[in-house]
């Protein structure tokens, strides 16, 4: 006979609740049902299997090592249960649904796009939205949970939750006019005494190249301040002067008419995936998030402890 075949789900759950609870009364409350019914469920299971699955007492409720044997196999299989289903949800929630995430210019337009195209070929069910920010809106996006995360450079604040994506130079590309264009290395008293063509104050980017500036007591000037980097690539291999840009950014600078130099002492900054600190990301954002940092460490190459 197939006992497990004439064993359902409701009858098990009656008997784990008797078994946890150890009391009829207890397990009908629990489970919202009257105690005759809980009490007619168990008669049934036992009728079902041949076996005495409770010791009942006046004051109260015991396994017998029947009953004991089963609690331990129930429990197993409910969790084996749950623990499919939830894989099935979380799978199915993967491949549906819609999400947001916001990204500064140069990781938008230069390695962005190949993991995108990826991704949507990959999940075409769930709808991406990607929104190009400068950094002061980009981690305004995410405090008011605008976007699901967002892709930018990292900065101290606790009220941001940062995980490194990579950490890479700023350089300097140098118009052909100027002789320094033709060293490997350029200090930054060098660099500001050539004219300059740089990041607006509102960018991270200019911020990072200040504090350096600050960290050996210099200060600087400039005449040209542009937001977009393709910009201020153009303006230097124009020969309008100097750009100092992070070296994903300078991937894009091809020119016969200028030359990328390092900066002596190194300027670095880090690129990270950006949350709440509190935020748990829905499967589809984990996936792409995980993707984003994954693939852009590949393609950069650029290392995350130096």
């Amino acid at each position: 006979m197939d006992f497990v075949g004439n064993v359902n789900m409701k009858l098990l759950q009656s008997f784990l609740a008797v078994a946890e609870q150890g009391s009829f009364r207890l397990a009908a409350e629990v489970l919202n049902r009257s105690h005759s019914a809980i009490s007619a469920q168990i008669m049934q299971l036992e009728a079902q299997l041949d076996v005495r699955l409770f010791e009942r007492t006046t004051r109260n409720v015991q396994l017998t090592d029947e009953g004991r044997q089963l609690l331990d196999s129930a429990r197993r299989a409910l969790y084996e249960l749950q623990l499919g289903m939830r894989l099935i949800r979380e799978s199915a929630d993967i491949k549906r649904g819609q999400l947001s995430l916001a990204a500064s210019s140069n990781l938008a337009s230069i390695y962005l796009p190949k993991v995108l195209a990826e991704f949507v070929e990959t999940h075409p069910q769930i709808a991406v939205t990607v929104s190009e920010l400068t950094s002061k809106e980009l981690f305004e996006a995410v405090r008011s949970k605008k976007v699901d995360f967002a892709i930018g450079p990292e900065i101290d604040d606790k009220a941001l939750r940062f995980e490194t994506i990579l950490i890479e130079p700023l350089q300097a590309l140098v118009p052909l006019r100027f002789p320094e264009a033709q060293r490997e290395h350029i200090t930054l008293e060098e660099l500001l005494r050539l004219p300059l063509v740089l990041s607006s104050p509102a960018t991270a980017i200019r911020e990072r190249f200040e504090t350096a500036l600050r960290e050996q007591n210099l200060s600087i000037s400039s005449r040209f301040q542009f937001i977009q980097a393709q910009t201020i690539i153009a303006m230097a291999e124009a020969g309008l002067g100097v750009a100092v840009l992070p070296a994903s950014s300078l991937t894009k600078a091809h020119s016969p008419t200028a030359r990328i130099v390092s900066i002596e002492p190194p300027i670095r900054r880090k690129m990270a995936l950006i949350t709440l600190p509190t935020q748990t990301l829905s499967p589809a954002a984990a996936r792409l998030a995980d993707k984003i940092t994954n693939d852009f460490r590949r393609m950069t190459g650029y290392r995350t402890d130096v």
